[in-house]
């Protein structure tokens, strides 16, 4: 991508960050903190990378007061400096503006609503009753069904596909291969055969979501399918027909919702957690990666259920012993009554030597 440089104390100004070193200094990229050169903007964060920057050569890193005496080069210092850095990579890398219209090869309904400053690109089918809002951008192969909308601002960047009456809030971000409004797996069992139940839902996506590449979002059974604002989405995502998400909970790749579960705000959910369906997630439960979700989360938190990748030889007596666990819990159980019975006879003859 294509960098613009800025001095540090421009960086300093825009980022409310307090400077040491010289305010004309330039930097005109980003790198991480190992292999920063002497124009280059970083990143410090935790003790475990102190050694890293003791030896950096990048031009100016971003940190906490507490490290600035370990740092051997101009220091922009700031409570966060993760959240400082992603700030600064859109000022050093701003967006590349794209030009409004229609690409000829578009395919485009008589009646779908298209404002003047939207950019529609190669190859695009826009059905009819399809509304695009202002700065909307509408990247190479995407689909958009049926009275599907999408909101200011928002950009789906290609071969997005946007079921029929969809909804896509503002400022959101679509990444390559996303599917919106799918239909969910709804089947009945008659005589042994499955009959397809229609889908007559929606999915709606709201503001500043930004969706991975490949993820599905279905869309609802009979009620809708909803993502909550600010809500992030990793890649290979699948989430069923009828789940909700709330406001800003973050989702890593690979994870599978099952339908009609219920997540809360603030939630984050690590790589690869499978959710079964139909329970609910508290706000602000955190959940980590691998970890299978079977009943409800109804207190915010920390959980995991995952076991840690040991040794073959470990794991392989580990599971030798799982599959005698039933009888070990039997063999336990008699014990303790054993145990309880002797303890009251005992009892009982101590009590009728010493009335």
């Amino acid at each position: 991508m294509n960098s613009s440089g800025r001095t540090l104390g421009q960086l300093a100004q825009l980022l409310n960050a307090r400077l040491i070193g010289c305010a004309d200094a330039q930097v005109d990229c980003a790198a991480a903190l190992s292999s920063a050169t002497a124009t280059a903007l970083t990143f410090m964060v935790g003790r475990r990378h102190l050694e890293e920057l003791r030896h950096t050569k990048a031009g100016a890193v971003l940190l906490e007061e507490r490290w600035a005496r370990q740092c051997p080069v101009p220091a922009l210092i700031v409570d966060n400096p993760h959240v400082a850095f992603a700030r600064a990579l859109t000022l050093l890398y701003p967006s590349r503006s794209n030009e409004s219209g229609i690409h000829p090869s578009a395919t485009i309904a008589p009646d779908a609503q298209i404002a003047p400053t939207a950019s529609i690109g190669p190859n695009v089918v826009i059905s009819a009753g399809c509304r695009i809002d202002d700065g909307v951008v509408i990247g190479p192969g995407c689909v958009l069904m049926e009275k599907a909308r999408i909101g200011t601002g928002s950009q789906l960047v290609a071969r997005v596909f946007v079921g029929a009456d969809c909804r896509i809030g503002q400022r959101c971000l679509v990444h390559p291969g996303v599917v919106i409004g799918a239909d969910g797996f709804g089947l009945a069992q008659e005589n042994g055969r499955w009959l397809k139940v229609p889908q007559i839902g929606r999915a709606v996506i709201g503001d500043d979501v930004e969706i991975g590449a490949n993820t599905t979002i279905d869309r609802g059974a009979v009620e809708d399918t909803l993502i909550g604002d600010g809500v992030k989405l990793d890649n290979l995502i699948q989430i069923a027909h009828n789940v909700q998400i709330g406001e800003n909970t973050a989702i890593a790749g690979c994870v599978g919702i099952a339908g009609s579960a219920i997540v809360g705000s603030g939630c984050t959910i690590g790589g690869g957690v499978g959710i079964a369906g139909h329970l609910k997630i508290a706000d602000n439960v955190h959940v980590t990666g691998m970890s299978l979700v079977a009943s409800d989360l109804d207190r915010s938190g920390p959980y995991s259920s995952s076991l840690p990748a040991q040794s073959m030889r470990q794991w392989q007596k580990n599971a030798a012993r799982l599959r005698h666990l039933d009888d070990m819990a039997r063999t336990l159980k008699r014990l303790e009554t054993e145990v309880a019975t002797l303890r009251s006879t005992i009892e009982f003859s101590d009590n009728k030597k010493h009335p």
